[in-house]
């Protein structure tokens, strides 16, 4: 089982920049063998993939983020990050953390794709962002 605890969120006005962070723990885990990823969800709306990164750094963005996002990720720290640059008012959303288990050698596409967040296999509680024009 692993447990993922985000934090970050906030208000911000446009053009403002977060730094989403998300902490994994648990029995058994370790980075080699996540893919890790942001999504994000607003009420009444299907949960959307941000970014994801696998465990080997190659990473994957969502076309609306590119340029202004940033995934990374400390393994001695267990710490997945999200910067978010420029952000927009229709990047307000609640941001989750998930983790997928994954082989070293998979490619991201197969790891994790970011286009079917079913894929994931843990999720943390999210962390609220919120962008005022």
């Amino acid at each position: 089982q692993v447990t993922l605890v985000e934090s970050g969120g906030g208000s911000v006005q446009s053009g403002g920049s977060l730094r989403l962070s998300c902490v994994a723990s648990g029995y058994g885990y370790t980075p080699n063998k996540y893919c890790m990823g942001w999504f994000r969800q607003n009420p009444g709306k299907d949960s959307e993939g941000v970014a994801v990164i696998a465990s080997d750094g190659s990473t994957e963005d969502a076309d609306s983020v590119k340029g202004r996002f940033t995934i990374s990720q400390d393994h001695d720290k267990n710490t997945l990050y999200l910067q978010m640059n420029k952000l927009e008012p229709q990047t307000t959303a609640k941001y989750y953390c998930a983790a997928a288990r994954s082989h070293p050698e998979d490619p991201i596409s197969l790891a994790c794709p970011l286009d079917i967040p079913a894929n994931m296999d843990y999720w943390g509680e999210g962390t609220l962002v919120t962008v005022s024009a």
